[in-house]
């Protein structure tokens, strides 16, 4: 039985069949619901999906017990089912992403010690007993995607430090040549070093202890324009965006994103969670945005980027930057009124960095920084400028949702808007939002260049980590079909737009 999902339908259906016209009107409802759902394992499974047209498989990722890839008979979209499953044990410490183009799979391992060069593992999907390609990348590839072309493989390695802080690895960029025999260029941050104190100056953050600007970036995700020229690449923990020309493989640009004013109108937020109620409040809070995953689209020739702002942070043994507000000495100048905000039903519990904000380093705070912008934004593929940040996510949710909303995290990252991916449905572009911490992904309609409309929200498993859609044209079925894999619960969740 199908799932109700709560929606504003954009458009009407009209399907008409007649002996004049025998060819069906094309269904412009947008209106997805669940039709299955598959169990891969426990928590760490079903992190992230990658669909084969070819073969009609899912390769999904799953690290709940040994490192392996769980392949899905996908023939049937209403009763997916686990075929087979590649030992990723073999390789190394364990995956972190997989990616699917014109037959070949390729998929991101980290080192047996996550500090150490990790490797890019490639598949033919029709014959999965013998890699076609084993190469060496960056420490620690959290994600892997293709060109669409399929010329290039391209993976994010985080690089991050091991937990006693200190081996920090470069963070880096791959890029892989599927034309040149697998052949790889790995980019490193070096050459940005000049450009560090412009950099942090404009909210880019180098902040871990005693790291140059290449160590402490930690590149997390990786999209790729539609004429495969070239790749843009978050820096989460840094709290910006690099872009990279493929053809010359070279990183070209640094993108700082700034900050986000939380005490003007439209940036209110919900930051306790012990005042009893949600309630979207306007803080003396600059936030910064910390993207996850991003997605690329065009518009008149134009490339754009829609980033998810999750927020992230360094907790290690070594070095830990989180602390609420309450546990802070707060300058008395800058916020007269401490002891009130202070509170936990105000901004006591909220939970902050302590990387900014003491200037003098005396140990009393003089602005507060948040971890995460608690929205999606949309920025300039060629200059890196905020074009518009998306502040309704959260009042879009509660609107249509209240009684899924976690009050429990809104002294942390709120809703945590963790995946997105774009799919097209009758020349109409949507943008899938997961959120990972209401357990939900928020559908929108894009029109122009940052123009959106809520559609839908899809109650998900337990923390969607991997959005995948499948257009109709590659669908089994012929119809299109949204992917959610959920981290927490190990559940893949298959829905379908009728």
């Amino acid at each position: 039985m199908k799932k109700r999902y709560l929606s504003i339908v954009l458009f009407s259906a009209l399907v008409a069949c007649n002996e004049s016209d025998p060819t069906p009107t094309p269904i412009t409802t947008i209106d997805f619901s669940q039709i299955s759902s598959l169990q891969i394992g426990g928590a760490a499974a079903a992190e992230i999906t990658a669909f084969d047209p070819e073969t009609n498989q899912l390769f999904v990722v799953n690290n709940s017990e040994d490192s392996k890839v769980d392949v899905v008979d996908f023939s049937d979209p209403l009763s997916p089912v686990i075929s087979s499953s590649i030992d990723v044990t073999q390789f190394g410490g364990g995956v972190n992403s997989v990616a699917v183009k014109d037959g070949m799979l390729a998929m991101a391992v980290e080192a047996d010690t996550k500090t150490n060069n990790g490797t890019v593992i490639v598949y033919n999907t029709g014959d999965l007993t013998t890699p076609i390609a084993q190469v060496t990348v960056g420490a620690l590839p959290d994600m892997v995607t293709f060109s669409p072309n399929a010329r290039y493989i391209v993976t994010a390695n985080e690089g991050e430090p091991n937990d006693e802080y200190t081996i920090d690895p470069v963070g880096s960029i791959s890029v892989i040549d599927v034309n040149s025999n697998f052949s790889v260029v790995t980019l490193g941050f070096e050459s940005f070093e000049s450009q560090k104190a412009t950099l942090m100056s404009n909210g880019f953050r180098v902040f871990g202890p005693g790291a140059t600007l290449a160590q402490d970036v930690e590149p997390e995700y990786v999209a790729i324009d539609e004429n495969s020229e070239f790749a843009w690449v978050t820096l989460q923990e840094n709290n910006g965006m690099a872009k990279v020309n493929l053809s010359t493989k070279t990183i070209t640009d640094v993108f700082p994103f700034g900050l986000k004013d939380n005490s003007i109108a439209g940036n209110e937020l919900d930051a306790s969670d012990r005042d009893d109620e949600v309630s979207l409040k306007s803080w003396p809070l600059l936030s910064y945005f910390l993207p996850d995953a991003l997605a690329s689209y065009a518009v008149n020739g134009a490339n754009y980027l829609i980033t998810v702002n999750e927020g992230d942070t360094r907790d290690y043994d070594g070095y830990a930057e989180e602390e609420r507000v309450k546990d802070l000495e707060l300058d008395p100048v800058a916020f007269p009124d401490a002891e009130e905000l202070q509170k936990d039903e105000n901004l006591g519990r909220y939970t902050v960095t302590t990387s900014a904000g003491d200037e003098n380093n005396d140990g009393i705070f003089e602005e507060l920084y948040g971890i995460g912008a608690r929205s999606f934004t949309v920025w300039d593929g060629n200059s890196g400028a905020m074009v518009m940040d998306y502040n309704s996510l959260e009042k879009d949710f509660l609107a249509v949702a209240p009684n899924l909303y976690d009050d429990g995290r809104g002294d942390n990252k709120g809703v945590e808007p963790e995946g997105v991916t774009i799919g097209m449905i009758n020349e109409k572009t949507l943008v899938f939002v997961g959120l990972e911490r209401v357990d939900a992904v928020m559908v929108y309609e894009l029109t122009g260049t940052s123009s959106f409309t809520f559609v839908q929200v899809l109650e998900t498993g337990d923390a969607p980590e991997g959005v995948l859609f499948i257009s109709a044209d590659e669908s089994p079925n012929g119809k299109p079909l949204l992917v959610v894999s959920s981290e927490d619960d190990g559940f893949l969740r298959v829905y379908q737009n009728d």
